[in-house]
Order: structure tokens, then C-alpha cells, then sequence
């Protein structure tokens, strides 16, 4: 593909991109990045395979229930690309480990349905000026944008300064979803990811996409970065 060519291959084989969440969303997002010939891929999670999983995540397998998300997962990326080097955590991230997590990454992907992680993961990209991939689903609608701050987009925590209380934004477990919708979102964001990685086309920056698959409808609203935000709110802008 002209917009990609030599030069953005070989982007992709020196990128390291770490992948929090090896579910639904996480899934396709690393399954298409190894196809892609990312070079370094980290996993992190610390959930197991169960049955229930393998309604929607297309990773995981019959023969590998009760094994490690992240083991898991590092079997199917090297049956598709063995090339790729795959760090596996099996943890979840907390405050104080975030950002060791992040730093020397090219790019994050958040993958979760946690927002507590989420916002504990958009912290420790702030702080090391990585941009932050973040998808979200539930039921039959998902959303996905990039934060980035250090090049003029929000960080997280400009659009959602607060975390609900518990019971208003349900997981997915708790709210259910369509099984296929976490492969379209997440196809959504592993395109992203190459297009940011490969420096081509235009990424999703300033801008918050969503989609409605009950309805086949999408839509798009800009979105900005506050000048109050806790998290950001210091953080200088540089070039892309």
C-alpha cells in the first residue's frame, strides 16, 4: 500500500506497543497488530480463560480455559507472526506500576473495561508523553479515540473528569454485549494503531468516533483539552 510502503513497514517492525487487556477489544487489536508486523508487543492482564470468554474473544480457545489471558494470547500472536517478540504481565496495572509499565512504548492501547485502570493508564501516558488508544463497548454501541496531549489532543480525564459510582457505567459483563461488536471496535483501533505507527492518514486525534450497531449508524464529535484538567492541564504541546 503506497501510504505505507518500506518506510512505514519498517515503523511498524520497530514499534513497541503495549496492549492493556487481552478481552473483547484486545483480541483483534493484537491479533491484527502482529499480522501487521509490529515488532514488540507487551499483554498485560491478569485474568484467566473461561468458557463465557469465548463468545467474543476470538483469541482464547477451548483447549486453553483457565490458562493466562496473556499466555494465552502469546500463543495465538506467534501461530500468526512469529516474529514478533511478545512480552506477556499477567497483573493488573495499579498507580503505583503504571508508568514503569508505559515508559519506553511507542503507543498504549487501552483494551479494558475498568475505569479506574482506564484512568490509572491515562495518568501514566500523561506523564511519559505517550498517546493512549482507548476503545469502549457496551450492549450494541462502542467509541474510540486517541488521547494525546503532548500533541494537542484531550487525555481521558479532560472528557471524563470522574469516575461514575459503581452501577452507572456496568461493565461488560454486567451490561452484556453483541458478541461481534468487540472485533469491529477493536478492528476499528488496531487500524488506528497502524495508521499512527506507519505515519499515514489522518489518526483520530481531537476526535471521539462512535458507532452504533443496533442501527448501522456512526458518528463523530470533536473533542478538546481543558485547561483546568488535573492530569494534563501543565502538559506542553509538541510536534507530532
Amino acid at each position: 500500500m503506497r501510504e505505507i510502503g518500506g518506510p512505514g513497514q519498517a515503523r511498524l517492525k520497530r514499534a513497541r506497543v503495549m496492549v492493556v487487556g487481552a478481552g473483547g477489544l484486545g483480541a483483534p487489536v493484537l491479533m491484527y497488530l502482529a499480522a501487521a508486523g509490529v515488532g514488540q508487543l507487551t499483554v498485560v492482564d491478569d485474568d484467566t480463560v473461561s468458557l463465557s470468554n469465548l463468545q467474543r474473544q476470538v483469541i482464547h480457545s477451548q483447549d486453553r480455559l483457565g490458562m493466562a489471558k496473556v499466555a494465552s494470547a502469546r500463543i495465538a500472536l506467534a501461530g500468526i507472526n512469529p516474529f514478533v517478540t511478545v512480552t506477556a504481565v499477567q497483573a493488573r496495572l495499579g498507580a503505583d506500576t503504571a508508568r514503569a509499565h508505559v515508559a519506553g512504548h511507542d503507543l498504549v492501547i487501552d483494551a479494558t473495561d475498568n475505569l479506574a485502570t482506564r484512568h490509572i493508564m491515562n495518568a501514566a501516558c500523561v506523564a511519559e508523553g505517550v498517546p493512549l488508544l482507548s476503545g469502549a463497548i457496551s450492549q450494541w454501541e462502542g467509541q474510540l479515540t486517541l488521547y494525546d496531549p503532548a500533541r494537542g489532543a484531550p487525555c481521558l480525564a479532560c472528557l471524563f473528569p470522574t469516575i461514575p459510582a459503581e452501577g452507572l457505567a456496568p461493565d461488560c459483563a454486567s451490561a452484556g454485549v453483541m458478541g461481534a461488536l468487540p472485533g469491529i471496535i477493536g478492528s476499528m483501533m488496531a487500524a488506528e494503531a497502524i495508521k499512527l505507527l506507519a505515519a499515514a492518514g489522518r489518526s483520530l486525534r481531537g476526535r471521539l468516533l462512535m458507532q452504533d450497531v443496533l442501527w448501522g449508524e456512526s458518528r463523530e464529535i470533536a473533542v478538546h483539552r481543558r485547561a483546568d484538567c488535573p492530569v494534563c492541564g501543565q502538559i506542553k504541546e509538541h510536534s507530532a
